[in-house]
């Protein structure tokens, strides 16, 4: 299979993915928040953040593991390929036990640390359940995931997990409508989880010639700790806010963050998921030193990802307070609507998918341990500001930290790409960036001019394809005057699929 198709295939497979995700991420919550309520929902969304700082502890192997896959795969190297995964497979089997350890400890402290009205069994029975299928990604799952993704094989693993997704979504729904108990409806959801791993092993053993037993001197996973710095940063940027808001302003507050986080995240994902494929090509292009071919592709990756990024983000500023309206329609106990909160983390995830371009290039090239001083300055600009406003402007205060955090990273990022690896020219950035910031404006002029009337699903949907549809001839109209060529471009590869089809 040729790379358009492979990319193709695991860009569409990732994008089903992605969108079932969504999907099925508010059924779920929404089922919780009517049958438990808000303090349920935040607690179950602070366990699980809790439980992400296991994730510390990868150091960044993971990436690193992807990254040093790709030069061994496209030589077909059998030998190294096996080095490479079985010391993977030892760090993260290390990793799986610690996290055994983890979860005991957290389960005695965590009832006394969170503002919560549970007890010590309830919480930390809830911590034992979620604990599970996190258990089983580090012990089974990881490595082969990475393998498989870094072969441009990703569609496998996303076929595999939107199933079992599909699977957990329907199971929580019987179990809350026969009225479980929400530890049960947990559990259920680790044991179809634990489904995806096991899968996976199977496919590896029978689709790659893996030595388990193989022997070796020295580290076969070059930079193997440089990835460090950008893996924690990760984790402080898309963990530190419940955490801070767990300890500091309750579980209420991190239920309200948690719904609004579920449409950025999709939001989110859903742009990333059109990405999957982009770095293990990159990584390819790279081994094989095609520059020329990297700086053309790049060229159009930098363009595709900020207009769908300002497109969706720009719609999501406008229409997630009315949804959220909405969607916690009846649900009392907290209030859900907040306006500005809303706009400033619907920014920090839209900075968070505009410096994707450049980071998908540093990782492709393996510029780990020359990057990490970013990595390191965003994290403590995070955690800093977000417990410093937090106590002033609770949720705003958190979302303010990791605005600051993602817009650094975006900036310094792009600074980075133009001085190494494919020397990209930085004002074509600035170029970008002014076009989206014209772009994001004049589609939030267009939300303040059309209101919705009442807030029903049936309103709310007549009123995002209105601000859709206008936000789209916006965009069409601002990138034939800024990047005619690229539109053109696109233009003229339907109308081709077009007439191939009528032949």
């Amino acid at each position: 299979m040729n790379r358009k198709k492979l990319l193709a295939l695991n860009t569409s497979s990732s994008l089903i993915f992605q969108l079932t995700t969504i999907i099925c991420g508010f059924i779920v919550p929404r089922l919780i928040l009517q049958t438990y309520g808000s303090e349920v929902n935040g607690l179950i969304n602070s366990i699980t953040q809790f439980l992400s700082i296991i994730a510390f502890l990868e150091l960044g192997v993971g990436a690193v593991i992807q990254s040093s896959l790709y030069k061994p795969l496209a030589e077909k190297d059998d030998k190294e390929i096996s080095k490479i995964v079985v010391s993977g497979q030892k760090f993260f089997s290390r990793l799986a036990k610690i996290l055994l350890v983890y979860v005991v400890i957290l389960m005695g402290f965590y009832p006394f640390i969170a503002k919560s009205n549970y007890g010590l069994l309830y919480s930390s029975t809830m911590i034992l359940v979620l604990s599970i299928s996190s258990f089983a990604q580090y012990y089974f799952g990881i490595v082969n995931s990475l393998l498989i993704t870094a072969n441009q094989r990703g569609y496998f693993s996303f076929s595999i997990q939107t199933v079992t997704l599909i699977l957990n979504t329907i199971a929580c729904f019987v179990l809350i409508k026969l009225s479980a108990s929400i530890h049960l409806v947990k559990l259920t959801t680790s044991l179809i989880y634990l489904i995806r791993p096991l899968i996976l092993s199977i496919y590896v053993k029978r689709n790659y010639n893996i030595d388990w037993k193989i022997k070796y001197t020295g580290e076969p996973i070059k930079q193997k700790w440089n990835g460090i710095a950008q893996h924690v940063a990760a984790i402080i940027l898309d963990g530190t806010d419940n955490i801070v808001l767990t300890i500091f302003s309750g579980l209420q507050a991190v239920s309200i963050y948690s719904i609004y986080n579920l449409v950025v995240s999709g939001v989110k994902t859903l742009l990333l998921s059109m990405t999957n494929g982009i770095q293990s090509l990159m990584g390819e292009m790279l081994a094989k030193n095609e520059l020329e071919k990297l700086r053309k592709f790049f060229g159009w990756v930098e363009w595709s990802i900020h207009t769908g990024t300002i497109f969706i983000f720009g719609v999501t500023s406008v229409l997630i307070v009315p949804f959220v309206a909405i969607y916690t329609a009846g649900i009392h106990d907290a209030n859900y609507i907040q306006p500005v909160f809303s706009i400033i983390i619907v920014t920090a995830n839209a900075g968070h998918c505009l410096r994707l371009p450049y980071n998908l290039l540093i990782l492709a090239g393996g510029h780990y341990k020359e990057t990490q001083s970013n990595y390191v300055v965003a994290s403590i600009l995070n955690i800093v500001i977000s417990i410093v406003l937090v106590n002033f402007l609770g949720l705003v205060g958190v979302a303010i930290g990791t605005l600051v955090a993602m817009l650094y990273q975006t900036i310094w990022m792009a600074i980075y790409d133009s001085k190494n690896l494919i020397n990209w020219p930085f004002k074509k950035f600035l170029r970008q960036f002014m076009v989206d910031m014209i772009t994001v404006i004049i589609i939030v002029l267009i939300g303040k001019f059309i209101i919705i009337d009442d807030f029903t699903w049936l309103n709310w949907i007549s009123y995002s394809v209105k601000i859709t549809f206008l936000s789209g001839v916006v965009i069409l109209l601002i990138n034939l005057l800024f990047y005619r060529i690229y539109v053109n471009a696109i233009f003229k590869k339907i109308v081709s699929m077009l007439n191939r089809k009528d032949k």
